[in-house]
């Protein structure tokens, strides 16, 4: 039984992806079907070596041809609260023309700690990245789905801690959006399940195409992962590896990932994640033509 629904999955995924664009989505075709963003992780060895600052993110970003800015907290950990120095990183992307889109948000505790007060402390800690979000102009935070416990037991735990820290997001108008991370966050469903216990419209998913790895062992479909996210998708990013279910990894089908998303109504930003050791440059503009490439193939559908 198990096996035939996730082969009835895998095949549904299938032909949703085959589908042309055209008159599926849209009652008028779009001028773009999606817009181009760097996620900051992509230079996190840059950064951490401190080969490059936070506040030349904007600009490095601009450099390859990128102007949507989707920030790590890790690179301006000491500065959520410090307004002369968030204004500088608005007048940093301001300069270049680039726009500021998200905050990644780690290290602030677990949001589905099995015990109530720290589960209220990581809720509190995000509070301050919530108030920096919003200074910075940024549409969503995205948090980590970590807890402890059975599959259910932490899907109940990850969703009201989520939905405390959306309570408090809707004063700031944001939205919180978890990304599948590791442990069971990592499994499509189970993030998609979590998502609609926490039962609030500002929080979502930020689906990664790569990080679909539950443990060592046990992986999960990326493209049935994606096509499970995405109708809580305020983002996506994107990764050049991918994983089924069995363990294995492969190079990433840009159309037919493309085609997924496309398929949820989605038209944001898509977030280039993507950082071998020493090539991270050349890397991101690799994987930016292929993007464009794909992009200009699925708006010709369209014609």
């Amino acid at each position: 039984m198990h096996t035939t629904r996730r082969n009835f999955l895998k095949t549904g995924a299938l032909a949703v992806a085959s589908l042309p664009l055209t008159k599926r989505v849209w009652s008028s075709p779009p001028k773009e079907l999606f817009k181009i963003s760097l996620a900051q992780w992509s230079l996190h060895r840059l950064l951490f070596d401190g080969t490059m600052d936070n506040l030349d993110f904007a600009s490095v970003s601009a450099d390859h041809g990128i102007l949507g800015l989707e920030y790590v907290n890790q690179f301006f950990m000491d500065k959520a609260e410090d307004t002369e120095y968030l204004n500088e990183m608005n007048q940093r992307a301001e300069d270049v023309g680039a726009t500021n889109i998200l905050v990644m948000c780690d290290r602030e505790g677990n949001l589905g700690d099995p015990d109530a007060a720290l589960r209220r402390e990581s809720v509190e800690r995000h509070v301050k990245w919530l108030s920096a979000a919003k200074h910075l102009g940024c549409h969503s935070i995205r948090v980590n789905g970590y807890s402890e416990g059975s599959y259910e037991e932490q899907m109940k735990l990850v969703a009201d801690g989520l939905h405390q820290l959306c309570e408090i997001a809707d004063e700031h108008e944001l939205h919180v959006i978890i990304e599948n991370h590791g442990g069971y966050s990592s499994n499509g469903k189970w993030l998609a399940d979590t998502i609609k216990m926490a039962d609030h419209p500002r929080a979502g998913t930020l689906p990664d195409f790569g990080n679909f790895r539950i443990d060592e062992t046990t992986t999960y479909d990326s493209y049935r992962g994606v096509e499970e996210l995405m109708p809580y998708a305020t983002g996506v990013s994107l990764k050049t590896t991918v994983f089924d279910d069995d363990g294995n990894s492969g190079p990433l089908d840009y159309e037919r990932m493309m085609r997924i998303v496309l398929a949820a109504g989605y038209n944001g930003y898509v977030g280039i994640e993507h950082s071998p050791a020493g090539r991270e440059s050349e890397e991101i503009k690799e994987v930016k033509r292929t993007l464009e490439s794909v992009h200009e193939m699925l708006m010709a559908e369209m014609d």
